[in-house]
């Protein structure tokens, strides 16, 4: 069965093809040479049919299902959320922390000296809210997964998440502020549908 994409550019190569041979025949003078173009564009007219007809299901199987691209964006309820809690949550099997800072987290995220930081980033730049902060909870260093999300974790020395591995220091807009990880913790593609909730990807 011949998919409806396939009949739709089959058409349009015979739509413009009939359209040259029609344009050409009504140009030339010549019988012969009327006949001898019909022929030569009529060849290339099949060529091309079957050619698109090959080719597209090829085309159609390179562009990612709809189910592929569901796994690519994750929506979170985040209306459950207190302030000073943190949530871990799924996205492209990475792990991200999607946090309700405090007025006092946000105030320490705001004063910081970017000139003295080794990712040099504002914390305006890191947020769409001020109290929200989503990051993708792997450390830039080798991968691990820092703590900081529980109330019982180690928060580091900047009150924001420890790496466990090599010993880290990320504050509360997630920069890291001491140890071995050359960038911050990345700030993945999210959105708020609404005031309760984050679409992620």
């Amino acid at each position: 069965m011949r998919h409806a994409g396939t009949d739709n550019f089959v058409f349009f190569i015979e739509f413009k093809l009939y359209y040259a041979i029609t344009e050409n025949q009504i140009m030339s003078d010549e019988p012969n040479n009327k006949r001898r173009d019909f022929l030569q564009l009529s060849t290339v007219t099949i060529g091309a049919v079957g050619t698109a007809a090959f080719i597209w299901p090829f085309l159609k199987s390179m562009s990612p299902a709809e189910d592929t691209l569901a796994l690519g964006t994750t929506e979170v309820d985040v209306s459950a959320i207190e302030e000073g809690q943190s949530i871990t949550v799924k996205w492209r099997g990475k792990p991200v922390f999607i946090r309700k800072r405090t007025k006092e987290e946000i105030d320490e995220a705001k004063v910081v000296n970017i000139a003295d930081l080794r990712d040099p980033e504002q914390d305006i730049d890191r947020v769409k809210k001020d109290e929200w902060l989503v990051l993708v909870g792997v450390c830039t260093h080798l991968g691990c997964v820092p703590l900081g999300q529980k109330f019982t974790d180690s928060k580091g020395e900047y009150n924001g998440w420890f790496c466990p591995c090599h010993g880290s220091h990320y504050d509360t807009s997630g920069r890291i502020r001491k140890g071995p990880a050359p960038k911050n913790l990345p700030v993945p593609p999210y959105s708020f549908l609404n005031d309760s909730t984050i679409k992620i990807g």
